[in-house]
């Protein structure tokens, strides 16, 4: 059994990867835990780079993800610090992801943490921007 990389600590045919293949997220958590574990898949998985693209918000959507290269990041974890609906068709979440860059993997993770703003647009939750915190 593979565990999904948001750490809800089910097998991730029973979590993220039914977003992956189509069923939209019920709410922007499940949007952005879905969205992490794309990033964290899309080596092994490149149909998620286009997920990602897909879940985006249209206005701030950019026309392509350049993945690739050097600065590739390898993703090690996920902490959703809090989950807060604004409205009917606004979310925020705030998160904690820990990563390495892949070409230092032997060096010490990175912290992003963000708060991250969804909207919902006919019954489908995407991500529109987040802002970014340093530690």
């Amino acid at each position: 059994m593979t565990l999904c990389p948001c750490d809800s600590g089910k097998p991730y045919h029973q979590c993220c990867e039914v977003y992956h293949l189509g069923t939209p997220a019920p709410n922007a958590e499940a949007l952005m835990r879905s969205r992490y574990s794309a990033y964290a898949l899309v080596a092994k998985h490149t149909n998620l780079k286009e997920y990602l693209l897909q879940t985006w918000h249209p206005e701030s959507r950019p026309t392509q993800l350049d993945l690739d290269g050097d600065d590739t990041i390898k993703w090690l974890g996920l902490q959703v610090k809090y989950h807060q609906i604004i409205d009917a068709e606004n979310a925020v979440v705030e998160f904690v992801a820990r990563y390495k860059y892949a070409n230092n993997l032997g060096g010490k993770a990175e912290r992003l943490k963000e708060t991250s703003r969804f909207k919902r647009i006919e019954n489908c939750w995407f991500y529109l921007d987040g802002s970014y915190q340093s530690d």
